[in-house]
C-alpha cells in the first residue's frame, strides 16, 4: 500500500520565539526532508477601530524577534519566518495556511493555566487554536508541551480511522532520530479471548498498512481507558493521538479533538501530540449548529473585509513593510541565501557618474562580495557616458557593459528602462536588485535591504526602497521636499486608478529588487516609467502580497531642476493611461499626444519647445530568442540543435514579433530624455 508522504510545508505559530525550540525540533521530525520548508509564524493583532496599518511598528519587532528562530534549524532543514496582522491571532493563522499551502499547522499549547470563572465561555486549548481547529484549512497538530525531551519511548493509543492514520505517520517520523513507536490498543476489561484475537488481528494489520519502520503493538485490557493511557504515558517520553469523535456530554460540553485525547493532552506531564486530519469528526465535536451559524457568518463578514481594498491596503502595508536593519546581519542573510540555492546580481545603471561611481563599486565590492558574498555579479549598466564612469567602475573592479552594444539588432533607446531591460540581458542571478548611482551618502542597505525580504519571505516577488530625501536648494542641503514627482503626479494617479498600490511610500524609487522568473516575464518601458510600469505589471501577476517595501533611512542625491520634473510627469502619465486602456480593454484617450510644448522667453523672443516624449516598451525579455538561448546554455539543458531549444527559440521569435517595431528600434540621439536619474 503507498503510504501517505510527510507534509513538506509545516507551518509554525509562536507566541514567544524563547521557547519554540521544541515546537521547531518535533516541525522538523515530521517533513519532508527532501523538498521540504518550516515556515515559523508571528501574529500582531490590531485592536478594532485602529487601523491594520499600525501594526507595521510591532511586525518589524515580531519580525527580528522571529530572528532567533533560525538558530533552533536543524541540519539540512530550511526555516523561513513571516509575520501577519489581523483582528485575532486565529485569522492570521489561517490565512497565512491557506497563501502557504500548509500541509500541516504545529501549535505549542502550555496546558491549562487557570480555572475558568463561572459561567464564562471556556476554551478547549484557547481561543486562538479552538478557532483554528473548528476551521482547519488543514492537518492540525497541538503539541502539549512537556520537559525537554530527548525522544525514546513513543506511544501512541489508537483505535483506528484517518486520524490515527496520521498519529502512527507521525510517530514514525518522530522515531527517525532513534526513538521506538509502541502502538496501543485498549480494549474492554473481561472480553472473551476469540473478541480479542479479533482486536490483535485488526491491530497488526492497520499497522502494516500505515506503519514505515518497526513497530511494537500491544492489545491490553482496561476497565478505564484514561488512566490506562495516562499510566503508560508516565512510562513514554512522549505520546502522540489521533482525534477522536465523541459525541457532547450531557451537560452540554462538546471536544474539537475528542474527550479521551483532551484529557489525556491535559493530565499528562509528558509531551502530548494530539493530531486531526483536515476532515470533520463529526458534528457533535463542534458547536451547536447556531453557533456554528454564527461562525461561518461571521468568517464570511471577514473575508468581504479582507477583499475590501482599504483594509488589504493597511494589512499588506503592516505586514509588508520592513526595515534595512532586520537584514543587517550579512552573514545570517548569506547563510539563508545559500540554503535556498539563491544567487544575486547586483546591476548598477549609470549615465556621466564619474564622481560617484567608484566609491560605490569599491564598497559593494568589499561589503557585499568579499567580506559577505551576498552579490554573486556587479554589473554596471552605462548609458554611453561621456566622462570616465565606464573606466572608473572597471578600476574597482565591476564588470561594465554599454546598453546600447547589448542585443544590437534590437536597436537601442535612451532612457533608464532600457538600460534595466537589457541588464537581464547581461546578469544570471535569481535575484536581480538595481541601485541608483548618484547617490552621495550610498550605502550597502541599499543592497541588502532589497534583497533581504526576497531572502527571507518566498512570497515576496518584487521589493522597493524607501527613504527620506533631502533636496538642494541654493546650495543648501534641506530636509523633505524630494519626491516631488511622487508627491504630485504618482501618488494622486495610483490613488485613483491603482488604489490597492497606495500603501507604497516611494513608488518611483530607483532601488528595488525582483526574482528573475518575475522580471523576465514583465514588459519595461525604455525611460522614465519604468517603475510605475513595473509596479503596475507586478501587481497584476503576483497581487499586492507579491510586493514588499523597505526603509532604507536616507538618501542624497542630485535633484533635477522643475522642467526636468515637468517632462518626467508627463511620461509617467502616459504610461499610466496605456496600462488604463490595456486593462480595460478600450481607447480612453484616442487624442493623447506624444509631444510636450515648453513655453520658452526671453531675450525679447517667445516660442514654443517642441520635445518628442513617447516612453516605449520593450517586450518580456522570456520573449527574446538570444535570451532563451543564453539562459538554456547556463542550466546545460543540451545542445543548440535539440529540438526542444528549437521550438523555444521559435515561439520566442514568434511572440518577440507581435510587439512589432519595439522590438527593431533605431538608435535615437540623445534628446530631452537623456538624462534619466532619480529625480522623483
Amino acid at each position: 500500500m503507498t503510504r501517505s508522504p510527510l507534509p513538506s510545508r509545516i507551518l509554525i505559530p509562536v507566541a514567544n520565539p524563547l521557547t519554540a525550540e521544541e515546537l521547531v525540533r518535533i516541525g522538523a521530525a515530521l517533513l519532508d526532508r527532501k523538498n521540504g520548508s518550516l515556515t515559523v509564524l508571528g501574529i500582531v493583532e490590531v485592536p478594532e477601530g485602529t487601523p491594520l496599518s499600525e501594526g507595521a511598528t510591532m511586525a518589524r519587532q515580531a519580525r527580528r524577534l522571529l530572528q532567533r528562530v533560525l538558530d533552533y534549524a536543524p541540519e539540512g532543514v530550511t526555516i523561513h519566518t513571516a509575520v501577519r496582522i489581523g483582528r485575532r491571532a486565529a485569522e492570521g493563522v489561517i490565512e497565512a495556511a491557506t497563501e502557504l499551502d500548509a500541509q500541516l499547522i504545529v501549535f505549542g499549547w502550555g496546558g491549562k493555566t487557570h480555572m475558568p470563572k463561572p459561567g464564562a465561555e471556556t476554551s478547549v486549548f484557547s481561543p486562538t487554536i479552538d478557532e483554528v481547529v473548528r476551521d482547519a484549512p488543514c492537518n492540525i497538530a497541538v503539541v502539549k508541551q512537556g520537559a525537554p525531551m530527548e525522544i525514546g519511548r513513543i506511544l501512541v493509543p489508537i483505535r483506528g480511522g484517518p486520524h490515527a492514520e496520521l498519529a502512527l505517520q507521525f510517530a514514525d517520523a518522530l522515531a527517525r532520530g532513534g526513538g521506538r513507536v509502541e502502538v496501543l490498543h485498549l480494549v474492554p476489561a473481561g472480553i472473551t479471548p476469540g473478541i480479542k484475537a479479533q482486536a490483535e488481528k485488526a491491530l497488526n494489520h492497520f499497522i502494516r498498512q500505515h506503519a514505515n519502520g518497526q513497530v511494537k503493538q500491544t492489545v491490553m485490557e482496561a476497565p478505564n481507558f484514561r488512566n490506562a493511557i495516562l499510566h503508560e504515558a508516565d512510562q513514554s517520553d512522549v505520546v502522540v493521538m489521533g482525534a477522536s469523535a465523541v459525541p457532547a456530554t450531557s451537560d452540554g460540553r462538546t471536544f474539537l479533538f475528542g474527550a479521551l485525547p483532551e484529557a489525556v493532552a491535559t493530565r499528562s506531564k509528558k509531551t502530548v501530540i494530539v493530531v486531526k486530519t483536515g476532515e470533520a469528526i463529526g458534528a457533535a465535536t463542534f458547536d451547536q449548529l447556531e453557533r456554528r451559524e454564527e461562525t461561518l457568518a461571521a468568517a464570511e463578514k471577514a473575508a468581504a473585509e479582507s477583499r475590501a481594498v482599504p483594509l488589504r491596503v493597511e494589512r499588506w502595508f503592516g505586514e509588508s513593510n520592513f526595515h534595512h536593519r532586520e537584514f543587517g546581519d550579512l552573514d545570517r542573510l548569506v547563510h539563508l541565501k545559500e540554503q535556498a540555492g539563491l544567487t544575486v546580481s547586483l546591476v548598477l545603471p549609470a549615465l556621466n557618474e564619474a564622481e560617484t561611481i567608484g566609491t560605490i563599486v569599491g564598497r559593494a565590492r568589499r561589503e557585499l562580495m568579499e567580506r559577505h558574498p551576498l552579490v554573486d555579479e556587479l554589473l554596471v549598466i552605462d548609458s554611453d557616458s561621456t566622462d570616465r564612469t565606464r573606466e572608473i567602475a572597471a578600476s574597482e573592479g565591476a564588470r561594465v557593459a554599454i546598453h546600447s552594444q547589448v542585443l544590437a539588432r534590437y536597436g537601442s533607446y535612451c532612457g533608464k528602462g532600457e538600460a534595466l531591460w537589457k541588464s537581464l540581458y547581461e546578469t544570471c542571478g535569481d535575484i536581480v536588485v538595481w541601485a541608483d548611482t548618484d547617490v552621495r551618502n550610498w550605502h550597502p542597505r541599499m543592497v541588502y535591504g532589497t534583497v533581504g525580504p526576497l531572502i527571507a519571505e518566498e512570497r515576496l516577488q518584487y521589493v522597493k526602497g524607501y527613504y527620506r530625501r533631502p533636496i538642494v536648494e541654493d546650495g543648501i542641503l534641506k530636509e523633505g521636499g524630494g519626491g516631488r514627482v511622487t508627491e504630485l503626479v504618482a501618488r494622486p494617479l495610483i490613488n485613483l486608478f491603482y488604489p490597492e498600490l497606495s500603501g507604497l511610500i516611494q513608488p518611483l524609487s530607483g532601488e528595488y529588487a525582483g526574482r528573475r522568473s518575475l522580471l523576465e516575464t514583465i514588459p519595461f518601458f525604455t525611460s522614465y516609467a519604468v517603475e510605475i510600469g513595473h509596479l503596475i505589471d507586478v501587481a497584476e501577476r503576483c497581487g499586492l502580497e507579491g510586493l514588499g517595501q523597505v526603509d532604507l533611512e536616507r538618501r542624497i542625491h542630485r535633484n533635477q531642476e522643475l522642467a526636468g520634473l515637468s517632462q518626467m510627469s508627463f511620461v509617467i502619465l502616459q504610461a499610466v493611461m496605456k496600462r488604463l486602456e490595456e486593462k480595460h480593454k478600450t481607447s480612453l484617450f484616442a487624442e493623447l499626444g506624444s509631444t510636450m510644448k515648453l513655453p520658452r522667453s526671453g531675450g525679447g523672443k517667445l516660442g514654443l519647445e517642441v520635445i518628442e516624449l513617447a516612453d516605449h516598451e520593450r517586450p518580456p525579455m522570456i520573449h527574446i530568442p538570444e535570451y532563451l538561448e543564453k539562459r538554456r546554455m547556463a542550466a546545460g539543458a543540451g545542445n543548440s540543435g535539440d529540438a526542444t531549444g528549437a521550438a523555444a527559440r521559435a515561439g520566442a521569435t514568434d511572440s518577440a514579433l507581435a510587439w512589432g517595431s519595439e522590438l527593431t528600434a533605431e538608435p535615437r540621439p540623445r534628446g530631452a530624455d537623456q538624462s534619466w536619474r532619480e529625480a522623483r
